[in-house]
């Protein structure tokens, strides 16, 4: 199936508040501490598969951060790291399975860095650190504070969320729509969502209820519609 090529509007900024807990309630809650300055642990390391959130936590912690007034940055990518972490308080970065022999070096004296200095590294990856294709001392620095999880949502837990969000905009969503699309789609919640936010707005501009063939006509559509 086409990929969504949709004119709506942009997703609400990643926070601690929006995102669908399911199965991670003691992961949350550790994370909403980290508004504090004197850190017990710093290194905090999640994992988990695609789509299971940790690109939205990591987000949302930054911006958590910087509600308290901490100095906090989020990067996908490593080559910035050394600079930006001079200047915060928290670093967040994202997929560490994918640094390279020179970007393995620079995290690992990142966190020697950050444990000297009192700041807090937050990392994540697609496997545990145990599992990572990196160098051993670095594996070592990934499990030595909190690792978790990052539990992604079971089709029970998405349907709930898209009902959730669909009551929230006041719109009729009926169960074999949803059905079809966590079969049809890609099934990640980022996605889902973006195709309910869009469907509203369909429905609301043709006059029509949502059905599964409006789902089919939204995924064909060419981008711009309005």
């Amino acid at each position: 199936m086409k990929q969504l090529l949709l004119d709506i509007q942009p997703a609400s900024p990643p926070t601690l508040e929006n995102f669908v807990v399911g199965g991670n309630d003691e992961l949350l809650q550790v994370l909403r501490s980290l508004d504090k300055r004197d850190y017990s642990q710093r290194s905090l390391t999640l994992w988990g598969g695609a789509g299971s959130g940790k690109t939205h936590l990591l987000r949302a912690v930054v911006a958590n951060s910087q509600g308290y007034g901490l100095t906090a940055a989020y990067l996908d990518t490593p080559q910035s790291a050394q600079i930006v972490a001079q200047q915060v308080d928290l670093l967040a970065l994202d997929n560490v399975q994918h640094l390279d022999e020179t970007a393995q070096i620079a995290l690992f004296n990142l966190f020697n860095q950050f444990r000297d200095q009192g700041k807090l590294l937050v990392v994540a990856a697609d496997v545990a650190p145990a599992q990572l294709t990196v160098r051993d001392d670095l594996k070592t620095r990934l499990a030595w504070g909190l690792v978790y999880q990052v539990c992604g949502l079971t089709d029970s837990e998405k349907i709930q969320a898209l009902k959730s969000h669909a009551l929230e905009r006041g719109m009729r969503l009926p169960e074999d729509v949803v059905e079809y699309c966590l079969r049809h789609l890609r099934r990640d919640l980022p996605t889902l969502m973006a195709t309910l936010d869009a469907l509203d707005e369909w429905s609301l501009t043709t006059k029509k209820p949502v059905t599964i063939a409006m789902v089919r006509e939204l995924v064909q559509m060419p981008l711009g519609f309005s």
